[in-house]
This record gives structure tokens, C-alpha cells and sequence, in this order.
């Protein structure tokens, strides 16, 4: 098992996705998601989480429509990808 960070779906969504990820072992692991100027506009997962797949719903009703990031970290690993809102 190796760590991964799949790209959301539905993608481009409104006003809610999923995204999944794989872990190979257990550890601190934070999901969030930023808008393009860097600005943090929530955290879906900051805790200890267990390895294996993952997968975490985003809702994104309270956000305007546009491009955004969202980054998984854990331990040493750091992936991110971009993800479309349309409202």
C-alpha cells in the first residue's frame, strides 16, 4: 500500500463531493481545502486517522462557485489537487 490522493467526484459538483484517499499506515492526517488565494475555507479531517481507504464528503453550499484546492498531509506525505465548484 502506498499513500493516495484521488481526485474528487463529481467533479466539477454542486454543492457537494466526495473525495477519497488511501493510507498505508495509521498517523495524524489533516484534509483541507483552500480557495486560489491560498486562504483556508475549511478543514474536513485533522486527527488521528487509520490506515486504508478514506473517503470524506464535502459540502460546499456556504462557498461561492470557483476553483479550489484541497491538500492531504500525513506524516512526511503531502498530495493536493484542484476541484471545480459551479453553483
Amino acid at each position: 500500500n502506498s499513500y493516495k490522493l484521488e481526485q474528487n467526484y463529481p467533479n466539477p459538483f454542486n454543492p457537494s463531493t466526495k473525495i477519497s484517499f488511501n493510507l498505508p499506515k495509521a498517523g495524524i492526517t489533516k484534509l483541507e481545502i483552500f480557495d486560489l488565494s491560498g486562504k483556508s475555507v475549511a478543514v474536513l479531517i485533522d486527527r488521528n486517522i487509520q490506515a486504508g481507504e478514506q473517503t470524506v464528503e464535502f459540502n460546499a453550499s456556504n462557498i461561492a462557485s470557483g476553483i479550489y484546492i484541497y491538500r492531504l498531509t500525513s506524516g512526511s506525505f503531502t498530495e493536493a489537487k484542484k476541484m471545480l465548484l459551479i453553483k
